[in-house]
């Protein structure tokens, strides 16, 4: 008795054309899709959503700058060159000053990034027929925001005196813009400490995410379960070492922003270091909730990916926040990078102290407590289940 053969296929089926097979694998491919939500919302609906998000917040003309008044003239005509600054697009009227070191204490501060001071013999040097001198100093550490403001204030000189005396030959009121923590106006004193939130949030997210799914996808994560380990306890211990890679990172992107792009340090290192801390341990637990939502390593990819967009454009790292309309103004508030890159460039930039910066380290403390927190707590549900 002959034992089976396989039935050989035709050599001639191999050579139906260049396109044989293309139905069934295509009709493969789109059932496999249309049984994935995950592929499906990230493929359609995402590109839709940051397209309206970020279509309507991002707004590239500069207005409404937060500016503060130091006033030590206290007359009509004075008050008359204060409303002109208020009634034009540019600036934002927000805090009137009694003192220099107020003034200055103001702009460190980055409540205000014009500040406007008119002398004392203000009014007398217009009565006199002579040119009446306006200080306007400018937070250089936004480059962009910086020449708009001086050419603004020198406009808005212009038209007061223009106002004042038609025809003239040399302007009533001279504008004398300074501007400071950053005189060059290079960007990359503005984009380099903003871009190390970025870069530290997209590191430290996908790393964390990825470790953790994909111990759930060798099975490993199972077998921590059945050790007696709690919840939190094993979500700080996998976030203990990746903190400590996180802080390492930072100190040797300090040292190349430093040493290589020749962006100095204004204020303290040591306080920048600590107040990274909250920092570090937001995006941390972000990760940690990320990986309890992830089921596959390409899964917890595209959702940390996710969480970069925003923190590009609506946390000030390009646009200003104060131009986005009131609804993602609310959005920003929940970006934890909108709080860090404040705390960098304050630091960084405007030689800020802990008075100045400590209400974006509590707001950062508060977020990464409850992040982790909350990815515990997905954890015992999982376990649960």
């Amino acid at each position: 008795m002959t034992p089976p053969t396989h039935k050989e296929v035709p050599t001639s089926d191999f050579h139906a054309g260049p396109f044989f097979g293309l139905r069934p694998v295509a009709r493969k491919e789109f059932t496999h899709i249309l049984r994935d939500p995950s592929t499906l919302f990230f493929a359609l609906l995402i590109p839709i959503i940051q397209l309206f998000l970020f279509g309507y917040a991002v707004d590239t003309n500069v207005r409404q700058i937060p500016t503060v008044i130091y006033d030590e003239s206290h007359t009509q005509q004075s008050r008359s060159l204060i409303q002109a600054f208020a009634a034009s697009d540019i600036f934002h009227v927000t805090t009137y000053v009694q003192s220099v070191p107020a003034m200055y204490a103001t702009m460190r501060s980055g409540k205000a990034q014009v500040a406007i001071r008119i002398p004392y013999d203000y009014a007398r040097s217009l009565q006199g027929g002579t040119t009446a001198s306006v200080l306007v100093l400018v937070d250089g550490s936004d480059s962009s925001i910086a020449g708009i403001a001086v050419d603004a204030s020198t406009g808005v000189a212009l038209e007061q005196s223009l106002a004042r005396i038609p025809g003239l030959t040399s302007p009533a009121i001279d504008v004398r813009p300074s501007v400071l923590y950053n005189p060059s106006t290079r960007s990359a004193n503005f984009f380099i400490p903003g871009l190390i939130a970025i870069l530290l949030q997209t590191m430290i997210i996908l790393l964390i995410a990825l470790s953790l799914v994909r111990e759930r996808e060798r099975g490993t994560l199972e077998q921590l379960t059945m050790t007696p380990i709690a919840p939190l306890g094993l979500m700080l211990g996998k976030m203990i070492p990746y903190g400590a890679l996180a802080f390492g990172e930072l100190c040797l992107i300090l040292a190349v922003m430093r040493v290589i792009f020749q962006v100095p340090i204004n204020g303290s290192v040591f306080m920048l270091l600590l107040m990274s801390l909250p920092f570090l341990l937001t995006v941390l637990g972000l990760g940690l909730i990320i990986s309890t939502r992830a089921r596959t390593q390409a899964e917890a990819f595209q959702l940390s990916m996710g969480t970069i967009l925003p923190s590009v454009f609506l946390s000030g790292y390009i646009f200003q926040i104060s131009t986005m309309p009131a609804f993602f103004r609310g959005v920003s508030a929940f970006i934890p990078a909108t709080y860090y890159i404040k705390i960098l460039r304050g630091i960084v930039l405007r030689g800020s102290e802990f008075p100045d910066l400590w209400v974006n380290a509590l707001v950062l403390t508060l977020m990464g407590t409850g992040a982790i927190l909350l990815a515990a707590r997905a954890f015992v549900k999982q376990g649960a289940g």
